[in-house]
């Protein structure tokens, strides 16, 4: 497997697209977390989580649903209550599938 190579991104212009990315996926209800945990290794709580860990780097600490809620917009428990609805069999299949990829 060769290795790929990331050209580098100025911090600027990754915020702006990571702006982009929780807007989208603000706007995106539809897009459950068990279905781009299956497709893509990755959801909301990770990124919500990476927010986190990145604060706590960087002596800025953040609670954890300080952090959720900077991803979801809302309380996790309002966004869960309104959008999140109960994982298929399938789903649960394809998320673990994933998981195993990226461990």
């Amino acid at each position: 497997m060769s290795e790929t190579i990331m050209p580098e991104i100025d911090d600027t212009v990754a915020a702006d697209a990571f702006r982009r990315l929780v807007a989208h996926l603000r706007h995106r209800h539809d897009a459950e977390n068990i279905d781009l945990m299956g497709l893509a290794g990755f959801c909301r709580n990770c990124l919500s989580d990476w927010i986190a860990e990145a604060s706590a780097e960087r002596g800025q600490p953040m609670e954890k649903e300080e952090a959720r809620a900077a991803i979801y917009g809302m309380p996790y428990a309002e966004w869960k209550g309104r959008y999140q609805g109960e994982a298929t069999e399938a789903q649960l299949a394809r998320m673990k599938e994933s998981v195993a990829k990226n461990a």
